[in-house]
């Protein structure tokens, strides 16, 4: 019989929720600005205001109508094991990725995602055999199973997946506009500040209402694919 006490359970799921939304984790997110560098190559972003303007319109606008409710759906057709749900969701998202590379990165983000678990080998065999019939999965689908697996629960999942996007975005913005470090802080502090009412938005959007209709996200996506010169992917 276990001796794993409730407070050494939730220790272990806060570790596994930091290490699930920390920079290092292997999947490349850091090389990827989502489109800011061409808004800040076309002058829409330059300086902390408009940097603060853009990341947080993204959040808004697509993140909490679009990516965080079908991660939501993800996670919960992965409770279930219903291999219909998660493939239907993940198609519905790839769908949703309105420009080649911001596919390409998805797929690659979940491809090094899946890779570090197999490494780890601490999925269950049935996880194991879902995921292996799933072909070029979006990284919202591999991040579900992996909250899953890890005991990070639903809104802990969704908002350290709002988080991360926040801070690559910042870190981009540091780079590339440049902005100093207390300038980033300060967008990371007052931007941080909106993700428990987006994570609440999402859980309760319906599913005729999910949309991903971000025009200049999608825009500045498409733009970037055809940058002259950049430091990013996409």
């Amino acid at each position: 019989m276990s001796t794993v006490t409730v407070t050494e359970m939730s220790s272990a799921s806060l570790s596994r929720l930091l290490q699930l939304a920390s920079p290092m984790l292997p999947v490349g997110a850091y090389s990827y600005s989502q489109g800011l560098e061409w808004a800040i190559e076309s002058g829409d972003v330059t300086d902390i205001e408009s940097s603060k303007q853009w990341i947080g319109d993204v959040l808004s606008i697509y993140y909490a109508n679009f990516e965080l409710p079908v991660l939501l759906r993800l996670f919960k057709a992965w409770q279930q094991m219903d291999g219909l749900q998660i493939q239907y969701w993940d198609e519905y998202y790839q769908a949703g990725r309105d420009s080649s590379e911001a596919l390409a990165e998805t797929r690659q983000m979940a491809y090094s995602l899946l890779r570090l678990q197999r490494d780890l080998a601490t999925w269950p065999p049935q996880i194991v055999l879902l995921t292996g019939s799933l072909q070029q999965p979006a990284f919202p689908t591999i991040y579900a199973v992996t909250a899953l697996c890890w005991e990070i629960s639903l809104e802990e999942m969704l908002h350290a997946y709002a988080w991360s996007f926040l801070e690559n975005q910042v870190s981009a913005v540091m780079k590339t506009v440049p902005l100093g470090q207390v300038a980033g802080q300060r967008i990371l502090s007052e931007l941080a500040m909106t993700l428990p009412a987006l994570v609440d938005q999402a859980i309760q959007l319906p599913d005729d209402d999910i949309q991903n209709f971000c025009p200049a996200l999608s825009i500045a996506g498409c733009k970037h694919e055809t940058q002259y010169s950049r430091l990013f992917r996409s």
